[in-house]
């Protein structure tokens, strides 16, 4: 019988690390935190728990329109936590809407662990009027 090793468990550099791939717009690396069975949870849309984007194909379409929608999207001041299967990234998220015009708000991921893997990513971010554009 061969013994299979346990998968790494998820650390606050983990949480740092994927914090830097999204900040990298790099959809491959931030896919491969992510366990087969994930689930993506906006901070908007029409249910409760915002929109909810399930499966790998999902959740990398749902991540790859942030940066379609804020092209120099941004999360800066990250702070992480993890106890377990459970952890939290705050942050404050930054860039440049369509119109020009600023965004700076904070917000929280909630985290859910499988595996060594993020399951559930559960996005909470402040509602803030956008900035004036910069002159």
């Amino acid at each position: 019988m061969t013994a299979t090793a346990s998968p790494a468990p998820v650390t606050t550099a983990t949480l740092e690390a994927f914090s830097d791939a999204w900040n990298r717009h790099d959809i491959e690396a931030l896919m491969g935190f992510m366990h087969a069975d994930c689930v993506f949870q906006t901070a908007a849309g029409s249910e409760a728990c915002g929109t909810r984007h399930s499966g790998t194909a999902a959740v990398r379409k749902a991540f790859a329109a942030a940066w379609e929608t804020v092209p120099d999207a941004q999360w800066i001041n990250g702070r992480h936590f993890v106890a377990g299967d459970f952890g939290t990234s705050q942050w404050t998220f930054t860039g440049t809407a369509a119109d020009g015009s600023r965004i700076e708000t904070d917000g929280i991921d909630v985290f859910s662990f499988k595996d060594g893997k993020i399951a559930l990513k559960n996005v909470f971010r402040k509602t803030r009027p956008n900035l004036p554009a910069a002159k």
